[in-house]
Formats: C-alpha cells, sequence, structure tokens
C-alpha cells in the first residue's frame, strides 16, 4: 500500500482551534469540572469506563485538544499543561484523570508519527486513542506494513477510542506502535479490578489478522525527535520518549494524593470519635502534616521534571543515562509519596472509610492500584538508577 500525501498547510488549517485558549483558562477549566466529577465517581467504579457525559466535558471545555500539536487544534502549549489540568482532574475521580492523562499522551505522542498518520489520526481534533504498548499479539511483517493478531491487554479508555495504539516487535524496528482503527479490534470486557476501576483499561483482541501500513507506525526508541520538535515548536520532542510517556502515569497518582488530603480535612471537621471531634485529636494534627507535606512534595518534583525537560527540549540539550534514570527513580518516588500520603490518612478514617460510598476509600483503591503500574513500581526504578548512578549496566527489560 502507498503511504499517503503529507498534508498540506492548508489541510492542517481546518483543525485549528476557533479560539486558541491559555494554560490558565485550562486549568481554570478543569477545577470548575471537579464537584461534577467527584459527583460522578461511584457511577464510574460501576460502570468501570469512563461516562460518556465526562468525555463530553472534557470535550466541551476543550481540554482534549491540550495535547494537539498546534497545527491540529492545539493551543501551542507543552505537556507540562497536561500535567496541571491532569493532576487536577484526579483529585476528584482518579480513574476520570487517569483515563485523561494517558489518553493525552498519546496524542502528544501522534505528533511525532509520520505526517500521513497524523493528517489521518487528527481528523477530528477531539481525538481519543487508547494503547496497549507490550508487544503481546502475533505480528507479521508483510509487504508495505504488518498483518496483526492476538490479544493486547490494559488498554486504558478502549470504550472511547476512535483509534487503538498496539505494541509490536521485529528485529529491524526493535518495539514500536502501531496505530489501528477502533472499529478493526474487539474490546473484551475483562476490566474487573480493585482499584482504578472506571479507567475502562481492557483487552483488545484481533482474531482475523488486519493490516497496518507501515506510515502507521510509531517509534519506541528513547532518542528525542527533534525534528518534530522544530516542526510543532515543542521542547518535549526534544526529550527522550519514554520520559514523557511514563510522567503521564504518574500525574494521576500525585492528584489522587491531593485528593485524599482534602477529603480527609473535610471528613474529620466534622466527624466526631469518642465523644470529641476528630478534629481536636492531635493524631489528626500529625498525620494530616505529614501526608499534606508528602503530597505536596510529590506535586513540586513532578512539575519541576517537567519543566526541565521541556525547557532542556527547546534548547537540544542532550539527556544522558543518569538524567533519565533520575525521572524513571522520580516517578516511581512519587508515586511512593502519594501512596504513603493517602494510606496514612484512610488508616486515620475511622470505620466509616471501609464504606465504597465514601471517597476516602475510593482513593485509597486507587492509589494502590495506580502504583502497580510497571512504570512506577519503586524497587524496578530504584534498581534501575541504582544501576545507572553506579556505572552498572541496567536490566534491558527495564530500560
Amino acid at each position: 500500500m502507498a503511504e499517503r500525501a503529507p498534508a498540506t498547510a492548508g489541510q492542517a488549517a481546518r483543525h485549528l482551534a476557533a479560539r486558541s485558549l491559555t494554560r490558565e483558562e485550562l486549568i481554570g477549566r478543569a477545577e470548575e469540572l471537579l464537584p461534577v466529577l467527584a459527583e460522578r465517581a461511584p457511577r464510574t467504579e460501576e460502570l468501570r469506563r469512563i461516562p460518556d457525559e465526562t468525555v463530553r466535558d472534557l470535550v466541551d471545555a476543550g481540554l482534549i485538544r491540550v495535547a494537539n500539536p498546534e497545527r491540529y487544534g492545539g493551543y501551542g502549549l507543552d505537556v507540562d499543561t497536561m500535567f496541571e489540568v491532569g493532576w487536577r482532574l484526579a483529585q476528584a475521580c482518579g480513574s476520570t484523570g487517569w483515563f485523561y492523562t494517558v489518553t493525552q499522551v498519546h496524542n502528544w505522542q501522534m505528533g511525532t508519527a509520520p505526517e500521513a498518520a497524523q493528517e489521518e489520526y487528527f481528523a477530528s481534533p477531539d481525538v481519543i486513542a487508547s494503547s496497549a504498548f507490550a508487544p503481546t499479539g502475533d505480528v507479521q511483517t508483510v509487504d508495505g506494513g504488518w498483518r496483526i493478531s492476538g490479544r493486547w491487554p490494559f488498554s486504558s479508555g478502549v470504550d472511547h477510542a476512535a483509534w487503538v495504539l498496539l505494541g509490536g516487535a521485529d528485529e529491524v524496528r526493535g518495539q514500536f506502535l502501531m496505530l489501528v482503527p477502533r472499529a478493526e479490534v474487539t474490546i473484551l470486557d475483562d476490566w474487573f479490578a480493585s482499584g482504578l476501576k472506571g479507567t475502562g483499561s481492557k483487552s483488545v483482541v484481533i482474531e482475523d489478522p488486519v493490516f497496518v501500513p507501515a506510515y502507521r507506525a510509531l517509534n519506541m526508541s528513547n532518542a528525542s525527535q527533534e525534528h518534530w520538535r522544530d516542526h510543532h515548536r515543542r521542547g518535549s520532542y526534544g526529550v527522550p520518549l519514554l520520559s514523557i510517556v511514563s510522567f503521564c502515569l504518574a500525574t494521576p497518582v500525585v492528584g489522587i494524593g491531593q485528593g485524599a488530603v482534602a477529603e480527609f480535612t473535610n471528613h474529620t471537621r466534622s466527624r466526631m470519635s469518642l465523644r470529641r471531634q476528630a478534629a481536636d485529636a492531635p493524631g489528626s494534627h500529625f498525620r494530616i502534616a505529614e501526608s499534606a507535606a508528602e503530597s505536596d512534595a510529590a506535586v513540586t518534583i513532578l512539575r519541576a521534571d517537567l519543566r526541565e525537560q521541556v525547557t532542556r527540549g527547546a534548547r537540544g540539550d542532550a539527556f544522558s543515562d543518569l538524567d533519565r534514570a533520575r525521572y524513571r527513580r522520580n516517578h516511581a518516588y512519587v508515586t511512593r509519596l502519594s501512596v504513603a500520603a493517602v494510606n496514612r490518612l484512610f488508616d486515620a478514617a475511622g470505620a466509616h472509610a471501609l464504606l465504597d460510598p465514601n471517597p476516602l476509600a475510593r482513593m485509597h483503591r486507587d492509589v494502590n492500584a495506580g502504583a502497580h503500574q510497571m512504570a512506577l513500581v519503586w524497587d524496578d526504578n530504584a534498581e534501575l538508577y541504582g544501576r545507572v548512578r553506579l556505572g552498572v549496566e541496567p536490566s534491558p527489560a527495564f530500560w
């Protein structure tokens, strides 16, 4: 199959946003959604996916375009704005925050695809894609592309996706992603999880092999994408790919930590314990102080790393192996801080925190579920950092 002609400037112009929104406006719109997202959170868990009306709210607020390249309806902003929006959404509903940052990083990542694929993908600027990065399917190289079949697990947000990014690997390219129309895969309803229940992270299946043209392949190399940095005028495209992709998983986790501090504060102000206000108990003071410090530190670390990455990427700086290992370490560390913050508050919240309708119970489930994502596991990433720091070859499985 021949590669499609690249988009012209005139064709791309039809995707431009009617009015570009500023970073502050987008953050404000995210904050306006928090009450309704919190109200919908129990139903989101029951559905085991994001409600349709929540997706409409994100689209109507202009938040689905934050990571788009500017020529495809974006606002000329970079991934640090995605972070500021994403962690705020996760305060109210961890599943919604996870869905948002994971699907948004795909829109960012599509800015590195062959231009023919970008034009096809961004035919609607409010596009959503899910992914399953692990190369678990069968990928056969054929003339002009691949024929693929099999099963790919953990595709967050696939119920709302127009496209799916599926992992593949071969001897020539190594690991890569293939862009497949959602209509060509079957969703397997197998997401029955203890936490982040509403992310809809179901498996996708292709029983009869489908053809994926070569222009729909995305690089998974850790090299920066200097060409696209200059083309899209985005510093983040000068950053090693996986350093950006993994931050999107840490973002909702730190947001859940912030949400738990706020929820515990409100809960404790009105709670009675042994005939006295829980807010008067010294134990509550110590726990909320330490958890708030951990949660604030998590946001600060992740924000600082992103600003550093975008600034250095824009300058064209080289990123050393130790830089990359430090970012991976920090993604896992802010997760560890957030889990500790939430667990400490949950343990002090009394018997009512055990009940499903209690937001703190949901946050406790969600933050611990997020910590099980491979990119956020402390032991693996701490080992990676330690090996690189000490000059020992890192394990390929984590690098």
